[in-house]
């Protein structure tokens, strides 16, 4: 890569530990490791939902936004009541990740997102989640979650995904199917209007998507866990530095 671009990830809201910590932002190590080692300037982004001034200004020294995992999306964001199952919600970073889109798709800038990351996108553009797949869609196991109890790593290859072939996604990946991991609750429901679906979980989810132009990319998986032994998911990475380093280049023109 001749152009190292600068990458932007949102953090998490980590609330504040009586007698030892106020409220914090933070971010899984491996995300920004694998980032960086692939010819990237990660950067992590506060969580500034009353100041979009300052987030615009940090938009702005970016050429790429990277969607990570984390915590469930508010379901009042898609015009939904909370379900039993879903996660205390983060509403900070769902304000911060859908403006970072909303002017990503405007201008043009790449963006990958997995796992939550692939759900943000579908429902910043109008689409809907599966709130907890157990039981609104129960005829395949997707949660996979590493725990003391179970011998499942984060890098465990849970089940295939069916590619769509002529997409983005195919022409990185490669393949027609792919082994992946899986460690999510949720899911894409209602797809939103303008995204493509690339990819299928055997029950039919929805694990893939992209957008109408540009690098717009989402996977269901987590192929941050994949990269050292598994070369197509290092290729979607690669894809994605490579088009935010051309935006980078045309940006500087």
């Amino acid at each position: 890569m001749s152009i190292r671009p600068v990458i932007g990830v949102a953090t998490q809201t980590l609330a504040a530990i009586p007698g030892k910590l106020p409220d914090c932002w933070v971010m899984g190590q491996t995300y920004v490791r694998v980032l960086a080692r692939l010819g990237a300037y990660p950067l992590l982004v506060p969580l500034l939902p009353h100041d979009q001034t300052t987030l615009a200004g940090i938009y702005q020294l970016l050429d790429g936004i990277f969607l990570t995992g984390g915590v469930d999306m508010d379901p009042a964001s898609y015009g939904e009541a909370r379900h039993e199952r879903c996660d205390t919600p983060d509403p900070d970073r769902d304000w911060t990740e859908m403006q970072l889109i909303r002017w990503s798709l405007r201008d043009g800038k790449p963006i990958l997102g997995v796992c939550r990351g692939v759900q943000v996108i579908n429902v910043t553009c109008g689409g809907s989640l599966y709130q907890h797949l157990p039981e609104m869609l129960p005829t395949l196991k997707h949660d996979y979650f590493p725990h003391p109890a179970n011998t499942f790593s984060r890098d465990y290859l849970a089940h295939e995904v069916y590619i769509e072939s002529g997409t983005l996604t195919a022409q990185f990946l490669g393949s027609q199917t792919l082994a992946v991991n899986s460690m999510h609750h949720q899911g894409i429901k209602k797809l939103a209007q303008g995204l493509r679906p690339t990819a299928y979980a055997p029950d039919g989810l929805i694990e893939g998507v992209e957008g109408p132009r540009g690098f717009v990319v989402g996977v269901q998986w987590h192929p941050e866990e994949l990269v050292e032994n598994y070369e197509p998911q290092r290729r979607l990475f690669s894809a994605f530095l490579d088009a935010s380093g051309g935006y980078k280049s045309a940006a500087s023109r």
